[in-house]
């Protein structure tokens, strides 16, 4: 039977009689032209309003937002990312939860004032001859722009939060909180001023942390320099001569960093020697007689390089590395490098590249710096000056501290990188100057990962200069109370989704050094404490802290950089406002996103339905280094902790083929395109089945079966609407009273309800939808919607089974479109308002239904698992007849089954096959011996199917092919059953 009928042979047509389905819920989705109608409902509504209103006893899930960067519109990443923030909210609301969200943006930073100054220089205008607090206020009005841009941006994807009231970085009373969370730090003693290498961009100019980092492929010039050796503490057992004349190498990618050259490392794990030079076919470098020290491992690939022969003269120990010093290889140019250079044990240095020894030069490098400082004391009793000093400028060039290369040299100062990322000429000059004073060994190029900074795009350089940092490793309330030790342990008492990524996190923390703070920017909160000039003591005082978060709270961080600020925030605090410096360095942004939480989270008179700490935090990968990481660090130095209980991390959505997208690359997929040309509930589907935790893909072809998937969703919704109609709840059957396939659906919306939940519980929302559809396509569609259709079109109005199944059709459309609300946001509302038309709510005001513990039955699943076993067999053997066009219809069949197996037998025992099978008719033969070409399955053993047609006559209402078709003399065309169903419609009024 179908549900049209095609073909008929009777002259009456009955399929005004059947009770077909009757719905205006459309077979086309149109989503691009219907969402924004329901986006404008809930909006008008006040849903999410009405939300918290309704839960405000609910106990509090917040998924605090990680605010993204209010500069160009959404791309695919930020869609990804919103989505399932949105999933996480709104499946925890209708699990029971007060899951307020708040969305909230980040506006400060070198993006946005890289923009303005784009935009000054396309005008010919000079940044630095424009008064700060005017630049200030472009680069706000600018954010602002943005942030009304991504907001509906957001919007669009179904994103529910308080969109009215969003939380923003650069707003007065952030500011204030950040700039208090500041002092905090500084009251706690955490915060000093150190001079240390740091991460420093020419292009932007200004410090950046490891989180606006990214490593690309890059040529750099290669070096192996000779080192002289000048003396050494002589051991008892190693005669003075030696060294004499020997060199130590060292090989550098970075050729300008040689100038500030202080010492060099090796490493009292691995194995030197000493080499003499047999023969030499070069240019310039070594030649014959020359003694060299290298690390054994790389001695051969180093003379290589040289294009040499040596011998190995004998091995060089630990302790006489220890002893050795060397002059500095461009000692005397330009009357300067007349300084000693020490050889230093190092952690950092090994055999895997370059000659065993690493040149160190503590203003331009971390383990420079770090290896230098811890052995500071050391070198200071040997009477070797530690000082580093500052031998680049911002710009890119050597000081006037640099001998030959600076300002003061014939050619000016030297550059390393130019304000457009290029190279400078201090390379060429310096490696110039190592072939002039013969101390060069070999030259060449090498390509490597170097870092650049993610927004210029260009190669920054590591340089010494003062900044504001936060100390990692000193106590903060008491011994063994670092940064570190909180951070390590707060991370331990997180959740991680997925548990791996702590492992990354942990690393992180164990490995950082102290977080630098300081930006030389403009746009941003300021670094708000005052430095005594002479003492470097940073002035803590609750009343001058208070004045400057007032002033914020009023004013925003403006207040800071206003024309006698320094007089009004130290007022009579101090003796004399000259003795103290007002530090104008900005806060790195990650130091206000870090602190989102303690405006945010704790404040409860904006926004009542947050807590603090947090339930989670949800930003991709990159965060481990970024958000995740310095949240940790701001809020476990100011209150001891963790702001969330739990991360989630997602991965990066590549193209369809596994490659990065990018604008040059033309892979790129715009979350407005898929808008624009499926619908948004296409692309929340999208990722609600990927594994987000890891990297994944998203182009034409995933989208075509995101799209089919959803056609399948839709149509069983249509169909499930289309008989619903037919329901009158005051004719509900109990489920005592129900057949047993009745009950077999609600045993089965009972048990997927508890995996539902656990699965939004996890998280784990390709599970969800696994569940879900596959409940939808191979048990309702595939199976109980099939065997049912006859019941529902055709039974009498009496019929009991016809109630019952329409009962069952009721509960699932309650289960399915609330599993389903939190990933397809706008579907669920029209399969909602399709049937509550006049509805004044919405489905997503809904929980997940409690569903009654009486309707889980296992032993009648087990039971039915064994029936379809059966059925199975028989539709089998039925679609080969359909293929064979023996039949057009199963209703054609009447098959022979031939069953062995006593459980099978017991199961059926009792049950119309027939109408399970959707036959017309239907012999169950116990045991006996089956024809052998009878149809069978391996996985369903001791069954086998016997095709046989279907004798009789065709009812003309229901199509089924029985030999009592005709007994009714009312109803000569019809079955007993049709029959029946006709005298009650003409009983109640109803055409027939």
């Amino acid at each position: 039977m179908t549900d049209t009928a095609p073909g008929a042979t009777t002259e009456r047509d009955y399929s005004t009689t059947l009770f077909l389905p009757q719905t205006e819920f459309p077979m086309r989705a149109g989503l691009p032209k219907r969402e924004p109608d329901w986006l404008k409902r809930w909006e008008d509504m006040h849903l999410y309003e009405r939300l918290r209103e309704q839960s405000a006893d609910k106990p509090k899930f917040t998924l605090h937002d990680g605010p993204p960067y209010a500069n160009g519109n959404i791309h695919i990443g930020h869609a990804l990312n919103k989505t399932l923030k949105d999933l996480v909210s709104r499946s925890m609301q209708m699990l029971g939860y007060n899951a307020a969200y708040v969305p909230g943006w980040d506006c400060h930073g070198l993006p946005i004032e890289w923009k303005i100054e784009e935009q000054y220089r396309a005008k010919g205008k000079n940044k630095d001859e424009v008064p700060i607090n005017e630049f200030r206020a472009e680069c706000r009005t600018f954010a602002d722009h943005w942030i009304d841009v991504q907001r509906e941006e957001f919007k669009r994807l179904g994103v529910m939060g308080d969109w009215d009231n969003p939380y923003l970085t650069m707003s007065f009373d952030a500011e204030a909180q950040i700039a208090r969370e500041l002092m905090k730090v500084a009251k706690a003693g955490q915060l000093y001023r150190g001079s240390k290498p740091v991460m420093w961009s020419v292009v932007e100019r200004t410090a950046l942390a490891e989180a606006e980092i990214e490593y690309q492929d890059y040529e750099s010039d290669a070096v192996w320099v000779k080192f002289p050796v000048t003396r050494q503490v002589w051991a008892d057992d190693a005669p003075e001569e030696k060294f004499l004349d020997a060199f130590v190498v060292i090989w550098t990618t970075t050729p300008w960093t040689i100038p500030a050259n202080r010492a060099v490392s090796y490493s009292s794990k691995l194995e030197y020697g000493l080499y003499e030079v047999d023969t030499a076919e070069n240019d310039f470098g070594p030649q014959p007689g020359e003694k060299l020290i290298f690390a054994d491992a790389l001695a051969e690939e180093c003379a290589a390089k040289a294009k040499l022969k040596f011998k190995r003269i004998s091995s060089v120990s630990a302790d006489e590395l220890a002893a050795i010093t060397c002059h500095h290889p461009l000692r005397g140019l330009g009357g300067g490098y007349t300084f000693d250079v020490p050889l230093l044990d190092g952690e950092h240095v090994t055999d895997e590249a370059g000659t065993g020894f690493v040149h160190t030069a503590p203003g331009h490098g971390v383990d420079d710096f770090e290896v230098w400082m811890s052995n500071a004391r050391e070198l200071e009793a040997r009477g070797i000056d530690t000082n580093i000093p500052f031998l680049v400028d911002a710009d890119g060039f050597y000081t006037k501290d640099v001998a030959a290369f600076g300002p003061d040299a014939a050619e000016g100062a030297a550059r390393i990188i130019d304000d457009k990322g290029k190279k400078g000429d201090a390379n060429k000059r310096v490696i110039a100057a190592l072939i002039e004073a013969d101390k060069l060994f070999a030259r060449g190029r090498v390509k490597h990962q170097y870092p650049h900074s993610w927004r210029s795009k260009k190669p920054i350089i590591f340089r010494n200069t003062p900044q504001w940092f936060v100390y990692m490793d000193k106590d903060i309330g008491g011994e063994g109370d670092t940064l570190r030790d909180r951070a390590l342990k707060a991370i331990d008492n997180t959740k991680f989704v997925p548990a791996a990524r702590q492992t990354r996190l942990r690393s992180m923390i164990e490995n950082r050094p102290d977080w630098v703070l300081s930006r030389q920017r403009a746009w941003g909160v300021p670094i708000t404490v005052f430095v005594h000039k002479d003492t470097g003591e940073i002035l803590v005082d609750e009343t001058v802290n208070h004045r400057i978060a007032q002033a914020f709270e009023e004013e925003g961080a403006d207040a800071w950089f206003a024309e006698g600020a320094k007089a009004r925030f130290l007022g009579d605090a101090v003796d004399s406002h000259d003795d103290w410096e007002q530090v104008t360095d900005i806060l790195d942004v990650w130091f206000d996103s870090g602190s989102t939480h303690a405006f945010v989270l704790e404040n409860k008179q904006k926004w009542p339905h947050l807590k603090w700490p947090a339930s989670m935090y949800l930003e991709g990968t990159d965060q481990h280094r970024g958000w995740f990481h310095s949240s940790l660090l701001e809020s476990c130095v100011t209150r001891g902790r963790a702001p969330y209980d739990s991360v989630l991390t997602h991965g990066f959505t590549m193209d369809q083929n596994g490659f990065k997208m990018s604008k040059s690359a033309g892979n790129v997929v715009a979350p407005q395109d898929i808008i624009k040309q499926y619908g948004a509930d296409i692309l929340r589907l999208w990722a609600a089945t990927i594994d987000y935790a890891e990297d994944h893909r998203l182009g034409d072809e995933i989208l075509k079966n995101t799209v089919e998937t959803y056609r399948k969703i839709r149509n069983s919704f249509r169909w499930l609407l289309g008989n619903l109609a037919h329901y009158n709840a005051d004719e509900a059957v109990a489920r005592e009273e129900m057949p047993e396939l009745e009950k077999l659906i609600l045993h089965r919306l009972f048990t997927l309800d508890k995996e539902v939940r656990a699965a939004y519980e996890a998280f784990d929302y390709k599970r969800v939808v696994s569940l879900v559809g596959n409940f939808m396509n191979l048990e309702l569609s595939a199976f109980y919607f099939d065997v049912r259709k006859d019941a529902l079109y055709c039974d009498p109005l009496s019929s009991v089974r016809r109630k019952a199944s329409l009962t069952v059709l009721d509960q699932l459309y309650s289960c399915l479109t609330a599993w389903l609300a939190p990933v397809l946001v706008f579907t669920m509302e029209e399969v909602w308002l399709e049937r509550n038309p006049g509805e004044t709510s919405s489905v997503h005001a809904r929980v997940f239904p409690d569903l009654p513990a009486d309707w889980q039955d296992d032993v009648l699943a087990e039971k039915w698992s064994k029936i379809r076993a059966v059925r199975r067999v028989v539709t089998g053997a039925l679609e080969i007849e359909r293929k064979n066009k023996t039949i057009g219809s199963s209703l054609e069949a009447a098959p022979k089954v031939y069953v062995s197996d006593p459980a099978l037998l017991e199961a059926i025992s009792g049950h119309d096959m027939a109408d399970i099978a959707i036959t017309s008719g239907l012999e169950i033969i116990e045991g006996g011996n089956p024809p052998a070409d009878a149809f069978t399955l391996d996985e369903v053993p001791g069954v086998a199917v016997e095709f046989a047609l279907a004798e009789g006559k065709r009812c003309a209402r229901s199509w089924k092919i029985t030999a009592d078709v005709g007994t009714d003399p009312d109803y000569p065309d019809l079955t007993p059953r049709d029959a029946q169903a006709m005298r009650e419609r003409a009983r109640t009024g109803l055409p027939a």
